[in-house]
């Protein structure tokens, strides 16, 4: 089914239209610069009806992103967490994934964006396991891509904006003509920076370990992650990490919001730990299922219900 031609509605300029009527201008600035910002958020089905997870946390970071780019919201932070509520409901969604977006318009062409309005919108729509159900039990093929992550000051990459994915994009088309799931990055100085849509872990030796996000998208579900690891006794350190390093991994992981936690069983043709989901893995990826589910008190503040 096409994006562009489905039943449904989304939240455009403060508004719900109908799906097929969700346009912009052909010489909208950000389709020809690359400068817009958005966010991938995942509603879940949960024991008391259907939630958004970290809803606040992801507005805040699309407002973040706007700010890095001077690019003035004509939305409040509240207004934005009530339009992705109400596209939710207005579509009838249990579980899904919601795309917030904003881009700069089309008055005026050239390099400068001033002059121009921003435009926001929320789509949503059922997406399941990004990388596979598969994937998820048994892990997924990875390859270290020969494209280099972002510099810190050739990106801002606190920033999760539209353009950056071109590197993405061009990684994951690098790998998967050969075969693998997904490309791993490394960042300008040779150390793991992330996966092409996704934060990565390493575990050894009990410990779990991430990249610093000197380069890399400061995930939510890394966070997350985070956060759940430390709460169950694990230590987690998050330092410069080597490709060889994680040859040398008892597991390894990547996460994010489309991802969620999917285990990599293999790197550069290397077996990761036993080839399969690891221990410690597997335990975090029950408890983030259990959490998403509405089934974990503790964490019942990083759900919101629609």
């Amino acid at each position: 089914m096409s994006m562009a031609d489905r039943d449904g509605h989304i939240w455009f300029d403060g508004k719900l239209v109908d799906w097929r009527d969700a346009k912009i201008h052909v010489l909208t600035h950000s389709l020809h610069y690359g400068m817009g910002v958005f966010e991938g958020v995942r509603a879940y089905k949960t024991v008391s009806g259907t939630a958004i997870f970290r809803l606040a946390e992801h507005t805040r970071r699309l407002f973040n992103s706007a700010h890095i780019f001077q690019m003035k919201l004509p939305y409040t932070p509240e207004q934005m967490i009530e339009a992705q509520k109400e596209v939710v409901r207005a579509n009838a969604l249990e579980s899904c994934y919601l795309r917030p977006i904003a881009w700069i318009g089309s008055e005026k062409l050239g390099v400068s964006p001033r002059g121009n309005t921003i435009h926001v919108a929320v789509a949503a729509w059922p997406w399941g396991a990004y990388l596979g159900e598969d994937g998820l039990a048994k892990g997924i093929r990875v390859k270290t891509s020969s494209y280099t992550r972002h510099h810190v000051n050739a990106s801002l990459v606190r920033a999760k904006a539209s353009g950056y994915y071109v590197n993405s994009i061009l990684a994951n088309q690098e790998v998967t003509a050969h075969g693998y799931d997904e490309a791993l990055l490394l960042d300008t100085e040779g150390y793991v920076s992330e996966g092409a849509g996704e934060n990565v872990f390493m575990v050894r030796d009990g410990v779990v370990y991430t990249p610093d996000v000197a380069s890399c998208l400061d995930g939510i579900t890394r966070n997350s992650v985070i956060t759940m690891a430390r709460d169950m006794g694990l230590t987690v350190i998050e330092k410069r990490i080597t490709r060889d390093e994680m040859y040398c991994a008892d597991e390894a992981f990547f996460t994010g919001t489309a991802a969620e936690i999917t285990p990599i069983r293999e790197l550069d043709d290397r077996t990761i730990g036993a080839g399969a989901r690891g221990p410690i893995t597997g335990r975090l990826q029950s408890l983030f299922f259990d959490v998403v589910g509405g089934k974990s008190d503790r964490y019942a503040s990083w759900l919101t219900p629609v």
